[in-house]
């Protein structure tokens, strides 16, 4: 018999973000949570501001389960809104604010969501998207625009209400994937799933001084901005909201060194540009923490990264947006004697390497990484034929064929559909591109396959030069020489000056063969 015990509010209980911000908000009132642009939010203002708008979205009929859509840059009202519409047991989704007007929609009506926030330079796409018949009701924006209400009139209409006991099982966030074949799906992550996210990086990173100051660059609607943030609520030290906007490596150099920021994150694509900027090694730095993730890095810019922050760990993170998103860790004791692996499966998830029919594959051979566990969602928003197909067999296929050494660490060798059978011989894009891209000529480069009438399918490099450098396909085809073998080489090359990608940084291949 568990005795009787005095009655405290039951969110108290809870291991979400809104209590860990209301305990920092009770021990460390004035201590920074966040800062952006230079203005700080504390951890007592955070709590109290999210509260108050939670009730004004109350009063215009926000209830527990419903979605409210976010189509905003990266700022310190997002995180407010977030942990609003949480405390309600509402779900929070944030919008790419680089779709166009039908892919909003979609969006939209996919989700069922009838309130929008936006950001004022966003209400033209906002109203775009209403033009078009998406059913939004409620339109807030975060200033001033013509036609929306102000946030500002959420924050300050009434007090803060009480927290709602919201169950960790709930769902948290909607996180539309991509797009980078066919519509987006909106993957559900629940409270459960962020915290033990927040877990994982807490161990990766040994976060366990207060002195930290986390970085973020990452834009909150990919589940690198969110998930890179949940262990410093979690942990509570401040984090610094970096604007966003086109990636200025400079500028971001300049801000980690003003900030005294100790844990910074980036896509290989933009360690690439820091690590090429002058002067970068002489720069009076605090980082402790230098990780990457969200697309593969190739060896040339691994390499820079050590030469570039020796006294910094380097901790690689892989996963993706329906596992919150970390699966694999490799950390920088093991980042230069295992270069290229994505390190080891993380201990809070199963995992399995897999054949096409779930038979288990030795160590050394490929097959497809397959998940369960606490991080891995609960399934795709509205689309019950695609998260039976993804949980076949009863495992989450990731899609990333994969290779475990004796070691168990986890090498990625290709996404399952970017493989290419020429010949009857498998060709694994990544293996090529990591080969190209060592090339002093080659700034980046991806693969993918055509249809060929003799061999079924052959290799095209898409490759970007370097400025003022000139690439051939016979240059490239001398170099592979004796790096793959022979079937692997691109038999066609095209050349463009930066290749498309997506918010997360990743090439974005269905608009390179589309183009070809």
């Amino acid at each position: 018999m568990i005795p009787d015990v005095p009655t405290a509010p039951a969110w108290t209980f809870r291991n979400h973000w809104m209590a860990q911000v209301a305990g920092h908000a009770q021990q460390r009132p004035e201590a920074t949570a966040l800062r952006h642009r230079g203005v700080d939010t504390s951890w007592a203002q955070l709590h109290e501001r999210s509260l108050r708008v939670a009730g004004a979205l109350r009063r215009r009929g926000v209830q527990a389960g419903d979605r409210v859509l976010l189509l905003t840059l990266n700022h310190s009202e997002f995180v407010e809104a977030v942990l609003a519409i949480n405390s309600l047991g509402a779900i929070a989704t944030p919008v790419n604010f680089r779709l166009a007007p039908a892919e909003v929609k979609y969006i939209v009506e996919d989700s069922g969501a009838t309130v929008l926030l936006v950001d004022p330079m966003l209400a033209p796409l906002a109203s775009a998207v209403v033009g078009m018949g998406a059913p939004l009701s409620t339109l807030v924006v975060f200033g001033e625009a013509e036609g929306f209400e102000s946030y500002a009139t959420l924050v300050d209409e009434q007090g803060p209400i009480e927290l709602d006991d919201v169950a960790e099982d709930e769902t948290a966030l909607i996180i539309y994937t991509s797009g980078t074949t066919g519509h987006p799906k909106g993957a559900m992550l629940s409270h459960r799933n962020m915290q033990l996210q927040g877990l994982t990086c807490i161990r990766a990173m040994d976060m366990n001084d207060e002195s930290d100051i986390g970085f973020l660059t990452a834009p909150f609607f990919h589940i690198a901005g969110l998930g890179s943030m949940v262990a410093n609520l979690a942990v509570g030290i401040p984090t610094v909201i970096h604007p966003l906007g086109a990636f200025d490596p400079a500028e971001v150099v300049d801000a980690w060194e003003k900030e005294r920021a100790t844990i910074v994150f980036n896509v290989p694509q933009q360690w690439q540009a820091i690590c090429a900027l002058p002067g970068i090694k002489e720069r009076d730095l605090a980082l402790r923490i230098i990780s990457w993730g969200a697309a593969p890095a190739t060896d040339t810019v691994l390499r820079a990264m050590a030469d570039c922050f020796p006294n910094a760990m380097n901790v690689a993170v892989f996963g993706q947006t329906e596992t919150s998103p970390i699966t694999c860790v490799l950390r920088g004791e093991d980042s230069l004697r295992k270069l290229g692996s994505v390190g080891l499966p993380i201990p809070t998830i199963q995992y399995r390497v897999v054949d096409e029919l779930m038979n288990d594959v030795p160590r050394g051979e490929v097959g497809e990484i397959v998940y369960r566990g606490p991080t891995v969602t609960r399934g795709y928003w509205n689309k019950p034929a695609e998260t039976a197909a993804a949980f076949a067999g009863g495992w989450f296929h990731s899609g990333d064929l994969v290779k475990q050494d004796e070691d168990g660490f986890v090498w990625v060798v290709d996404r399952k559909k970017d493989m290419i059978i020429t010949g009857g011989e498998n060709v694994y894009c990544a293996e090529v591109e990591n080969a190209i891209a060592e090339h002093p000529d080659v700034l980046e480069v991806a693969i993918i396959g055509q249809a060929d009438d003799k061999w079924g399918e052959i290799p095209v490099a898409i490759v970007a030069p370097r400025p003022g450098a000139e690439v051939t396909l016979e240059a490239l085809t001398e170099f592979l020489d004796g790096r793959l073998a022979r079937y692997k080489f691109p038999k066609e090359l095209r050349t463009m000056e930066l290749l498309p990608r997506n918010a997360g940084g990743k090439v974005l291949k269905t608009a390179l063969r589309q183009d070809g």
